[in-house]
């Protein structure tokens, strides 16, 4: 079953890169006290992600933050390395690159794929959220293929 709204963020750490490389940050020290928009990808560079659904929190950063949120987070299913690589590609300076390398938290809420038949194994699923002090207040999951409801712009509307 996966996270629904209402429902507390699992706990987790994630990967995020350091200036000596790659560090830990838990679930914790994103959340807590924090308004947090957090949005997951199948994968850092894939053409939909790349060209749509993490340009769009880019472009919107300053207004998404506008309405009261500490963090925009971009996760997906790489490594620190990659996330910090294709964060850089994008301009993606206002937002957090969390590096999930091995699906443990997208495992924990619910939300994996199986993304064999590309070569790119169990991935998460594209969705975004909307988390208040560690809970979930908005929740939006996309159908396979769709970039709409976890889209900058949608999230900019609920907020």
């Amino acid at each position: 079953m996966s996270i629904q709204m209402g429902d507390t963020v699992p706990s987790a750490t994630f990967k995020i890169m350091g200036k000596e490389g790659p560090e830990n940050i838990t679930t914790d020290d994103i959340f807590i006290g924090k308004k947090v928009v957090l949005f997951a990808v199948p994968g850092a560079f894939t053409p939909g992600c790349t060209v749509t659904h993490l340009p769009g929190f880019v472009v919107n950063a300053d207004k998404i933050k506008a309405k009261g949120v500490d963090t925009i987070a971009c996760m997906a299913v790489n490594d620190a390395f990659v996330m910090s690589a294709w964060g850089k590609s994008q301009n993606a300076d206002e937002l957090l690159m969390l590096a999930d390398g091995n699906a443990e938290f997208a495992e924990a809420l619910g939300l994996t794929m199986d993304a064999s038949g590309f070569g790119m194994g169990k991935r998460s699923k594209r969705f975004a959220m909307i988390v208040e002090n560690g809970n979930v207040s908005y929740l939006a999951v996309e159908p396979a293929g769709g970039i709409d409801v976890s889209s900058a712009e949608n999230i900019l509307a609920q907020l």
